[in-house]
């Protein structure tokens, strides 16, 4: 058994102008080919690591294609995305041609992937390869619990696995099952048959933490069905508001054993049981200065905010700067931010060299709504060309780079100034320049969750902040030129905004 496996991996904000072009892709390795995808995704914590570890286990040869990434940001232009699809493709054929036909395709992709002129990108990869494949080889892919799913990518696939977790600490067990999936299926032990029930449903980030109530209630809901007889798998899928398209908002997907019409019935079962409860996954806001004075109220230590409206990880600019602001005018001390996305600054501190204080305008620099820069006098701590490994739950066992990147220190606020714009999935890059972030008492980082895989153990308390910046969580000044039905909390109010 032969199977082919590629993907372009992409979480797209049309709330973001900058474009997102191939030499984003080609930062950091982010474009793997032909059999350097082997090397470098075997035992990691990504699908494609899991596809690797499903193949020996299932005892067939993954043929490796073209594996792209690149950090999230605005529309992806055009033709680049097209020389991707199309290397993939061409990769496809000349691995038929050298080795013979190929039994099925296993897609990594995220779910959340907007092309310029391709509103489903996710869709428009699988309906490529189905147009390749035709009809009757499988296709099986994993997707992030951000994608906004739709009809045509259901049509096209035969399976779609999605994440269990957020934060994502089981992508390579999702890897490893849709890998069973499609073995099954090509041997003729199953037939996958997969629906969906989609949700008119914007679903707050801070209700979406897995380990947590209300979140861990929909993950029982989730595996008590995939117990039944014929189900496959199911996949609950919180949307990616951001994204503004037709289609955007949360999902349920099932797919189960030769019955679409019990695939059907279940993700619509549990998508009403879902929709029934919509006012638990949403939250009001909480601005900056009162989850400080509950975080002292409290009296645990080290005080963690998430600012998840300039969640770089969702493709914000990440460089935000109300939260920096406030730490400055409360006068806290043993204070860190991480990440301010500046590349000016860090060149500067560079220039300066360690042990230097430099004047700096900090942030603020991609857009008004992301606030004023910070004007002040900063000491540089250390610097860094930006290479680390990640160590935390998440992304373990690859590495990744910050770019020219610095640790400065504004009065008592430590803050990591970087080049990329990736949000802190665990503390590795911080302690390459000497941070040691359990021993600080207040913390702010540029993500909405996945930070919590790293930072949770260390934790006083935890909360969701909304500053003021392009990924706002007030989902009712979103872009919404595209989508086509209403949706919870914007149009449909939840019984808090009724009069």
């Amino acid at each position: 058994m032969r199977i082919a496996t590629g993907g372009i991996i992409h979480e797209t904000s049309t709330c973001v102008e900058t474009p997102t072009t191939l030499r984003q892709f080609e930062f950091d390795r982010g474009i793997i080919r032909g059999a350097d995808i082997l090397k470098r995704f075997r035992a990691t914590n990504v699908c494609t690591g899991g596809f690797i570890e499903g193949a020996e286990k299932h005892d067939f040869e993954l043929v490796p294609l073209l594996r792209a990434s690149a950090f999230p940001n605005g529309l992806i232009v055009r033709k680049d995305y097209d020389a991707l699809k199309q290397e993939m493709l061409e990769r496809l054929a000349e691995a038929e041609r050298e080795g013979g036909p190929v039994d099925g395709a296993l897609l990594d992709l995220h779910g959340a992937m907007v092309v310029d002129g391709i509103e489903d990108g996710d869709g428009d990869v699988i309906q490529a390869f189905r147009d390749y494949l035709g009809p009757d080889r499988p296709i099986v892919v994993t997707q992030d619990l951000h994608g906004n799913h739709t009809r045509a990518r259901v049509a096209a696939a035969d399976a779609l696995v999605g994440f269990d977790t957020f934060p994502h600490v089981d992508m390579a067990e999702r890897g490893v099952e849709a890998a069973e999936i499609i073995a099954r299926t090509v041997r003729g032990e199953i037939q996958p048959r997969m629906a969906i029930h989609q949700l008119p449903m914007f679903w707050s980030t801070a209700c979406q933490v897995t380990a947590h109530p209300p979140m861990d209630e929909v993950l029982r809901q989730v595996h008590a069905m995939e117990a039944r007889p014929g189900i496959v798998c199911v996949t609950i899928a919180t949307g990616f508001p951001w994204a503004d398209v037709p289609e955007v908002g949360g999902s349920v997907m099932v797919v189960a054993d030769g019955d679409e019409t019990l695939a059907q019935q279940t993700a619509d079962e549990l998508g009403q049981w879902i929709w029934e409860r919509r006012e638990q996954w949403h939250v009001p806001k909480l601005p900056v200065r009162e989850a400080l004075r509950r975080g002292e109220e409290a009296g645990k230590f080290p005080i963690i905010v998430a600012d998840h409206a300039d969640n770089t990880g969702g493709g914000s600019p990440g460089d935000s700067t109300e939260v920096l602001q406030t730490f400055l005018d409360l006068n806290l001390q043993d204070a860190l931010i991480l990440y301010m996305v500046d590349e000016a600054v860090a060149k500067q501190a560079h220039a300066a060299g360690v042990g230097s204080r430099i004047e700096v305008s900090l942030g603020g620099k991609s857009s008004p709504v992301q606030g004023q820069p910070v004007e002040a006098i900063a000491e540089v701590l250390a610097i860094s060309d930006g290479p680390f490994a990640y160590d935390g739950p998440m992304f373990a066992g690859l590495t990744g780079s910050m770019g020219t990147s610095a640790w400065l220190k504004i009065e008592g606020v430590n803050v990591v100034v970087v080049t990329a714009r990736e949000q802190p999935f665990d503390m590795a890059f911080a302690r390459s320049l000497g941070v040691d972030c359990a021993s600080m008492k207040y913390i702010s980082l540029k993500s909405a969750a996945h930070f919590r895989a790293a930072f949770e153990p260390i934790a006083g308390s935890i909360f969701n902040i909304d500053a003021a910046g392009i990924h706002t969580h007030d989902f009712s000044k979103l872009p919404s030129s595209r989508r086509t039905r209403d949706i919870f909390p914007v149009e449909i109010k939840p019984s808090s905004a009724k009069s």
